[in-house]
């Protein structure tokens, strides 16, 4: 039991040092700080113009006074003038700061703003310092905090800040850059939701006519993962407006949902691309290895990327996660898996190019979708603020996959108006197909026809079509020779005339005709009852007649 504990914690340790990669988890943040190094970055926070607020509670050692919390703000002159500025010493970070703007709070008792006291702690004397600091601005603000002692042994220090902006519950525990987070991943819920229903409404259809196929079955899974990916994010920001905490677990899990609906998607779309389902039963040997390989690669190097994105991320510099080395690899993966899709759908309308009321509009559509991320990355790289990406960046992502899933119910709706409907061949017939004599030799592939939407002309019309439909069974060419002179009938190119056969047997024969006298003209011989005009259709060089 204890071995098995053990492997349940490391997969979860593993799991979050992967898919947690958000720079601050709440607006409750405490810590101890010992270490050498004389100045140190703690925290950050997006602060409104005019109800930001900052709560601390500092305690540290008498003898290692006296520190101090400094405060600095998103301006050129300030955070970007010292951080990570190596040949800039603590004395030069300190003098950027604004003595007028009230930035350094002095941890000592004779600092009143501090609000530091001395207190007994065993032997040793410590300094306990609680209070506050309002921050009031011109627009929403980046809020730096660091602790320094210039020309001292060290820091050491045990911290508690509480962070906020303003009282209400959409705002108070949110950063100004997370604000609309929570209401938007609630919309997306209900929306996405919706989605979902109306997959498994459209899935119960082609189920009823045998065209329900596993392409369609990914793309329900993709989106009811999704769903399960936004109800665990609204679940983590409803605790986190609540307690400024939240529930850390909960995100990790949302974070792996989205990027396993997100690969599921993507798969589904190179299979299509590739024909699987739509022009193909089944996938060659090699293209299988080749795709085998290819979506293990693109796994593992997203949780490589991850990985990499947890253990070097910097929170002073890095403000949401394509705002990193990182990011720009997902991005690039999101183009070489654009180079595959394209590949395989120029192959497959070469090969069935009576496809391409579906292709074409299944390529254009999605060459937006695979381009909509990494531009819209860097669009908020350099030209949405730095307060305000986070919550607009997620919005477009969301949309984004919004649209890849609302255009592939769209183009895979049953009914017969739709004109793009990829499927043709049922469920019931891929095995005949797949067992076939010339299954060996690339007999995976689908006969040639367009489109299978004749099947839901049941749905809003009588389908006239198979009621005059001639099947190929008692269907037989034969050369008839003419005995007698007669009008020259139209035959076709073959000079063959298509003929139905048919049982004359159960036609009685007419009643024999009394003798008449000599002195008139005999009647014209018998003809047996024919009904060739019922069915002819008249052409511009002749009628071809079906008898029945």
């Amino acid at each position: 039991m204890e071995v098995r504990v053990g492997e349940t914690l490391l997969c979860l340790s593993v799991l979050s040092s992967v898919f947690f990669v958000d720079p601050v988890l709440g607006k409750y943040v405490k810590g101890l700080v010992n270490t050498k190094e004389d100045w140190l970055f703690l925290t950050r926070f997006c602060y409104l113009t005019d109800f930001g607020r900052l709560d601390f509670r500092f305690r540290y050692p008498k003898s290692h006074c006296c520190q101090n919390i400094l405060l600095y703000f998103d301006d050129s002159s300030q955070w970007p003038a010292v951080y990570k500025r190596h040949e800039k010493n603590c004395y030069q970070k300190e003098a950027v700061l604004r003595p007028e703007n009230r930035q350094v709070i002095n941890l000592t008792t004779h600092y009143t703003w501090s609000g530091c006291v001395v207190e007994g702690d065993g032997d040793e004397e410590v300094l306990s310092c609680v209070g506050g600091r309002s921050f009031r601005s011109r627009r929403e603000r980046w809020w730096y905090i660091a602790l320094s002692k210039c020309g001292g042994e060290g820091l050491q220090l045990e911290y508690e800040m509480k962070l906020t902006n303003g009282q209400s519950f959409w705002t108070q525990h949110f950063s100004a850059d997370e604000f609309g987070i929570l209401e938007t991943d609630i919309t997306f819920l209900v929306i996405f939701s919706l989605v979902f229903l109306l997959s498994c409404y459209f899935a119960y259809n082609l189920k009823g006519r045998q065209l329900l196929h596993t392409t369609y079955k990914m793309f329900m899974t993709a989106a009811g993962v999704e769903v399960l990916s936004l109800l665990f994010h609204c679940v983590y920001w409803g605790l986190y407006a609540r307690d400024g905490v939240g529930n850390g677990s909960l995100k990790i899990l949302g974070k792996l949902l989205f990027s396993v609906s997100f690969l599921i998607f993507l798969l589904m779309l190179i299979l299509l691309g590739k024909g699987f389902t739509v022009t193909r039963a089944r996938i060659s040997h090699s293209g299988s290895v080749k795709l085998s390989i290819y979506m293990t690669v693109y796994t593992i190097t997203y949780v490589i990327l991850f990985i990499y994105e947890a253990e070097f991320f910097d929170p002073g510099d890095v403000l949401y996660a394509y705002d990193s080395p990182a990011g720009y690899g997902l991005m690039g993966l999101q183009l070489l898996a654009y180079v595959w899709f394209s590949y395989a759908v120029l192959v497959s309308l070469k090969h069935y190019p009576e496809k391409q009321p579906f292709y074409i509009p299944f390529f254009t559509t999605y060459t937006l979708w695979f381009f909509a991320v990494p531009v819209m990355a860097l669009i908020a790289n350099f030209g949405i603020p730095r307060w305000a990406r986070e919550k607009i960046v997620n919005g477009i992502q969301l949309g984004i996959h919004f649209y890849a899933h609302m255009v592939f119910l769209v183009i895979t709706r049953p009914s017969a108006a739709n004109k793009n409907f990829p499927y043709h061949v049922r469920t019931s017939q891929i095995g005949i197909l797949l067992s076939s004599p010339k299954a060996g030799e690339g007999g995976e592939g689908f006969p040639h026809h367009a489109y299978g939407n004749g099947s839901f002309l049941g749905d809003s019309q009588p389908n006239f079509t198979e009621l005059f439909s001639i099947h190929s069974d008692p269907v037989k060419t034969v050369e008839e020779t003419v005995a007698r002179k007669a009008p020259e009938v139209a035959r076709n190119s073959e000079q063959k005339i298509i003929t139905t056969a048919a049982d004359l047997t159960v036609i009685s024969p007419p009643p024999p005709i009394p003798p008449r006298p000599a002195t008139r003209s005999p009647p014209p011989p018998p003809q047996p009852p024919s009904f060739t005009e019922y069915f002819s259709m008249q052409g511009g060089g002749g009628a071809i007649g079906t008898k029945a």
